[in-house]
């Protein structure tokens, strides 16, 4: 077979991109919203907010995000990928547009709040949409002829959770620029203009995948015609879906949570300087710390492989998690190291968890159900998201309770928390997350259909060629009798 052309390989590519690249706008639909609020509560002041006003916001983002996981996990493995990505990214750009124009009754405050409420709420929904549709087709389009097997996991890792870390650099860098230009008399401008920008992405990505086709592994292993055999899914992928679950539950416990501690940075630098220029500024920094470990995380995946790097992630964050919570009194007095130990351990979050979780959940699964597990699996990872968050500030009440002397005590108690799960996380990679392959899902459907027929169940309806199923031999050719023992 001949080497594909540069074109091909440029092709290629943007298909993976395609696919992907709709998380960066989920991830500035995500990353804008508290920049915002920040603008409403200076134009409004905090008098006229509601006491539980930002906990219903999160709460509405959390609920729609894990109803578009666990509902679209279900349209893309029996619909279609496609209408999955397109209908994904147009709830995005609708709700992005619909939610910077967004105006109570009577231009109160109370109705303005509660119109951004319902927006998030189904924004949340087209964000979650995305995970099992637009990154599980950005997994299947890695394994295409013109993309070279060292690169299948780095490009994925890039058209995913990079583009979701540059979204959240970007989110906190446009509020700073509609600043500048609009000015303090009109932040009103402001804050529409910086979420109505989140328009533009998802109806660019919306309009690039408009001419795509079904990925060709969709084409050649779905059930989107036959009923899908859940009992024999399960006894096969159940400890491998459980154990992908719980670490993504773990690492979104640990990361969403621990962003309180980017106040601790600026508030200490700028002496508590409330200036919105001075906030917006540190806030990039702070973004920018996630970028190196993503960037370099996905340059190495290929080589190690999604579970070594993952774990490898993993013990690195434990171990400057302990050097935070030892250390925390002093380098809280040296605020340069404090802000660089807290961004290595933001850092290595992404080289690890961050960059693999995605892959582990993609490709760990048959074409068949492959949406299904990678929306099951991010769903409890959402919810982890959401226990951190209501578990951080307790957590650092209790641990204050017990040093009463110690005012700096408290604020340990998540290191030590977040460095321990970080270690039971690696061990649970370790012990029940098998390595993955290049080309590695091509592999596994094979498997799954040699699995299914020794289990009495007909193949002959697997997969469809412009809407029309294969009804095509189940078993591949190059799967001899060994192998078919061995699946």
């Amino acid at each position: 077979m001949s080497a594909p052309t540069l074109k091909e390989r440029i092709k290629g590519v943007s298909l993976i991109f395609a696919c992907g690249t709709a998380l960066f706008s989920d991830g500035y639909g995500n990353g804008i919203i508290g920049s915002v609020n920040t603008l409403l509560k200076r134009i409004y002041g905090t008098e006229q907010f509601p006491e539980n006003y930002s906990t219903t916001l999160n709460s509405v983002v959390f609920v729609g995000t894990i109803l578009g996981m666990l509902t679209f996990g279900w349209i893309s493995d029996k619909v279609g990928r496609k209408f999955g990505m397109m209908t994904s990214a147009g709830i995005v750009a609708f709700f992005s547009a619909l939610s910077a124009a967004s105006s109570g009754a009577n231009h109160s405050v109370h109705g303005l709040l509660a119109m951004l409420i319902t927006c998030r709420f189904f924004l949340g929904i087209g964000i979650g949409a995305e995970y099992p549709t637009g990154s599980v087709s950005c997994s299947e389009q890695t394994e295409g002829k013109a993309i070279s097997k060292n690169a299948q996991h780095r490009w994925f890792a890039l058209a995913t959770n990079s583009m979701i870390d540059l979204a959240f650099c970007v989110a906190a860098f446009i509020p700073l620029l509609m600043f500048w230009i609009c000015g303090p008399n009109h932040l009103r401008a402001a804050w529409r203009l910086s979420l109505g920008l989140g328009f533009f992405p998802a109806i660019a990505v919306f309009a690039w995948r408009w001419s795509m086709e079904e990925p060709d592994m969709y084409k050649k292993s779905s059930m989107k015609t036959v009923k899908i055999p859940y009992s024999l899914v399960f006894r096969r992928y159940g400890v491998q879906l459980a154990a992908v679950s719980v670490t993504w539950f773990i690492y979104d416990f640990i990361v969403y949570p621990f962003g309180i501690y980017s106040s601790t940075v600026v508030d200490t630098i700028t002496g508590g300087d409330s200036s919105l220029t001075t906030v917006f500024g540190w806030n990039v920094v702070i973004n920018l710390f996630y970028m190196p470990g993503t960037l370099i995380g996905a340059f190495v995946v290929d080589y190690l492989g999604p579970k070594w790097t993952m774990i490898t992630g993993l013990l690195f964050q434990a171990f400057f998690g302990f050097i935070m919570s030892g250390l925390y009194g002093t380098l809280k007095k040296h605020i340069g190291a404090f802000a660089v130990i807290y961004g290595i351990f933001l850092c290595f979050g992404e080289f690890g968890p961050g960059n693999n979780l995605g892959l582990l959940a993609s490709k760990s699964s048959p074409t068949a159900v492959r949406g299904q597990f990678y929306g099951v699996a991010a769903a409890i990872g959402k919810i982890g998201a959401f226990v951190g968050t209501w578990a951080f500030p307790p957590m650092i009440k209790a641990f204050q309770k017990d040093h009463p002397n110690n005012a700096d005590w408290g604020n340990t108690g998540p290191f030590w928390v977040g460095s321990g799960l970080a270690i039971l996380s690696a061990l649970i990679t370790f012990f029940f997350i098998r390595p993955l392959d290049h080309d590695g899902m091509a592999k596994e459907d094979a498997e799954f259909r040699v699995y299914l027929e020794q289990h009495g169940f007909d193949t002959s309806g697997m997969g469809f060629v412009d809407g029309t199923e294969t009804h095509n031999s189940s078993i591949p050719e190059e799967f001899n009798e060994k192998e078919k023992e061995a699946a």
